[in-house]
């Protein structure tokens, strides 16, 4: 009774006007048809703005995941007094707008940003590069995005395994690999899985950081989402997009999931 208030704030405001949303996306001509899907993805853009999105979706999480096992591993053995101190900076960029973020990466990767300077000096090219509006500029943004939800969701599942179990491990003779791979990566697959999913599905529904980084060169399902609402009025693809994102936010979190049943 105490939960109803809020499941019936959730059911009227947000559930209901998805699910008629995304309602459009099985409709054509005024009957229920899966033909807008099969319109989508008949169209070569289409497909590849959909496997660029999988592509730097699945690249991001893998990434922030070897990050995120690495910084998470360090944090939990730093001494108590540190360890907030660390924590914290981990936290931060989370209190900071994405917009802001996202428009930091133009100083670094510009034509006459950090690196681009540093590339001309070194001698290494005579003219800046182009490393805006570029699948590599929106794979580092989205990364720097999403790290900490990683670092975070591996962090507190590290705290809970036993003090002694990896160094029993290693006096038994096993390598950092055989005890990454046989203690910590079991102990942690509850922390993986919502890292994973979290990285993953903000991955795949960011707008700024591709629409800035990426523009009109580098599009992916959300950007190309806002163009079927704002630029081409056209709601039936629009719908089949959100509900193409809402499907693979799903799917990976059960691919995750069975992954992590399996090793057990």
């Amino acid at each position: 009774m105490l939960a109803l208030p809020a499941a019936v704030f959730a059911c009227l405001l947000f559930l209901v006007p998805v699910m008629i949303l995304l309602s459009e996306a099985f409709r054509m001509d005024g009957s229920w048809s899966l033909q807008g899907y099969v319109d989508f993805f008949a169209k070569p853009l289409n497909r590849t703005v959909f496997l660029r999105t999988l592509k730097l979706g699945v690249l991001v999480a893998g990434t922030a995941a070897i990050i995120g096992y690495a910084a998470a591993f360090c944090i939990v053995n730093l001494p108590a007094r540190t360890r907030g101190g660390v924590f914290g900076l981990v936290v931060l960029p989370l209190m900071i707008s994405p917009v802001a973020r996202t428009y930091a990466w133009i100083v670094i990767l510009g034509r006459t940003g950090i690196v681009n300077n540093a590339i001309v000096g070194l001698g290494l090219s005579d003219t800046p590069v182009r490393l805006l509006f570029t699948e590599t500029a929106v794979f580092l943004g989205l990364l720097q995005l999403f790290l900490p939800l990683m670092i975070i969701s591996l962090v507190s599942a590290m705290e809970n395994i036993p003090r002694d179990a990896i160094p029993a491990a290693r006096v038994l003779g096993a390598s950092w690999v055989q005890v990454f791979f046989r203690i910590i990566l079991p102990l942690t697959k509850e922390g993986l899985v919502v890292g994973g999913t979290l990285v993953f599905t903000g991955a795949l529904t960011a707008y700024i950081t591709p629409a800035i980084l990426g523009g009109s060169k580098v599009l992916m399902l959300e950007t190309l989402l806002y163009q079927r609402v704002n630029v081409a009025n056209d709601f039936v693809s629009a719908s089949v997009i959100a509900m193409i994102l809402i499907v693979m936010s799903f799917s990976a979190n059960l691919v995750l999931k069975r992954l992590a049943s399996a090793r057990t």
